[in-house]
Parts: C-alpha cells; sequence; structure tokens
C-alpha cells in the first residue's frame, strides 16, 4: 500500500519516484482548437487556400486561414477571415505578375502603379517588377483618389497634415494637390478610405520613400470598392 501511496504522490510531482520506478513521461501539449467564427472573406480565402468554397468556418479552414496570417505576420492570428487578411491575401496574390492584365502602362522609367480596384501599389520599369505589390487604403466615397497619370512633386518625410487635425503623414510624396503617397501609423485597414491619399503601412511607405524620387510617375486606375464610379 506505502508503494502505491508513493507513486501517487511521484506522480503528482510531490515526492520523488522510487528507485527503479519508471514515472510517466509528460507527453506534448494538446493541439489548439480554431474556432474563430466564420469572417466577412470567408469565400475568397477558402478559395486562395484550396479549401471547400462554402463560406462557412470549419476547423480546418481556421486552422488554414491562421497559417497564413502568421505567415504574413498578420496580427491577431486567429484564423479569422477579416479585412486585413483579404487585403493581404490580395497582395500576395498579385506577387507574381500584378500587371498580368496590362493595365498599368510599361515605360523605361520607373512608374508607381496604383490599381484602386484591387487595392494595390507596385512598381515597375518596363515589364520587370522593382516594388513589389502592397496592401493600400485609398479615397473614400466622395473623396477619391484622383486617376490617371500623376507625378511626384514634393517629398516630406515627417509631414504633417495642416488639414486633418495634425494628422501624422509620415513618408509624405505628394502627387496631385493635397493627395500623396504616405505612411498610416494606425491600422491601415480602420476605417472605408482616406480622404484622397493613397495610405501605405509604415514599413512599406518607408521603402517606398528610398525607391522613389520628386518627378517619378504615377499611374492610378480603377475604381475603390463601396465607391461611386
Amino acid at each position: 500500500m506505502r508503494r502505491i501511496a508513493v507513486l501517487a504522490l511521484a506522480s503528482a510531482g510531490l515526492v520523488a519516484a522510487l528507485p527503479g520506478t519508471a514515472t510517466a513521461t509528460p507527453g506534448p501539449p494538446a493541439a489548439e482548437t480554431c474556432t474563430t467564427s466564420t469572417g466577412p472573406y470567408q469565400r475568397p480565402m477558402e478559395e486562395y487556400l484550396k479549401r471547400t468554397v462554402d463560406g462557412v468556418q470549419s476547423p480546418e479552414d481556421c486552422a488554414a486561414i491562421r497559417t497564413f496570417q502568421r505567415s504574413e505576420s498578420i496580427t491577431p492570428a486567429d484564423g479569422y477571415a477579416n479585412l486585413v487578411t483579404y487585403r493581404t491575401m490580395t497582395a500576395v496574390k498579385a506577387r507574381a505578375n500584378p500587371n498580368a492584365a496590362g493595365v498599368c502602362p510599361r515605360r523605361s522609367y520607373r512608374v508607381t502603379c496604383v490599381d484602386l480596384e484591387r487595392q494595390l501599389l507596385w512598381v515597375q520599369v518596363d515589364k520587370k517588377v522593382v516594388f513589389d505589390p502592397v496592401p493600400i487604403r485609398t479615397g473614400r466615397d466622395n473623396e477619391e483618389t484622383r486617376t490617371g497619370w500623376q507625378a511626384i512633386y514634393w517629398r516630406d518625410i515627417d509631414h504633417v497634415s495642416t488639414i486633418y487635425d495634425d494628422a501624422p503623414m509620415p513618408y509624405s510624396q505628394f502627387f496631385n494637390g493635397g493627395q500623396a503617397l504616405h505612411g498610416r501609423p494606425d491600422d491601415l485597414f480602420d476605417g472605408g478610405g482616406s480622404a484622397g491619399c493613397v495610405n501605405l503601412r509604415l514599413a512599406d511607405a518607408a521603402a517606398l520613400w528610398d525607391l522613389l524620387a520628386v518627378d517619378d510617375a504615377l499611374y492610378i486606375w480603377g475604381t475603390k470598392p463601396g465607391t461611386a464610379d
């Protein structure tokens, strides 16, 4: 009886096991169950991840989305198909050939391509992409980003808005009136859109600042989803 009692205490970590007595080795923790609910971008994420496209979250869908989020450093990586996950997926999907449709003109010089429909920006020289596509946030309804050929005419790395309550606009590169390419310190995907600027994540805005210069060309086209033509 004493041996049984000591073994019980040993298994609880209260006393050392008796000499010559085998103790169980703790196994790996149980796999974390992914149970996040269906997100607004469930179907496109299912399609991209080659899951059954039914628009209904399953534990397997959740795990696949969470793996994607972790690979792209999206936080929280909880398996929920939200806007930031969808926009990031769109950029990743476009990496192989963002200008597959041929809409952004090819030139012998740098052209910053701004696709309002897909909410993507990249830079190309002729057919070579020199800045991979990244997600952006452009003008909201009635304050749409202006389309067509544009050119950077002024840059200010630490710009602060004189119109919108001293809002920070780091890495600003102005191309049309008060509209600029610039970083957004807060969540890029918070809210329905900018006041016309092309917002980027801070790291993307900093990298673009290092690449571009005054007089660089931009070509902007399309319609941001949710805005008027």
